[in-house]
């Protein structure tokens, strides 16, 4: 699972990923150019995390 949030929403993205998979994910902060073409998930701001399994 990956799931891309925003700074508002990263909470969120944590949140959701502990209640489904009963463990911590592993949270990395996007590169430039991953920031650039990525969008959160949750709404149309641009993704600056992602919230992974891997």
């Amino acid at each position: 699972m990956k799931t891309y949030s925003c700074q508002t929403h990263i909470n969120h993205a944590l949140d959701v990923f502990v209640a489904n998979y009963e463990t911590f994910p592993i949270m990395k902060e996007l590169n430039e150019d991953e920031k650039l073409s990525t969008k959160c998930s949750y709404c149309e701001e641009l993704a600056l995390y992602i919230v992974a399994n891997e």
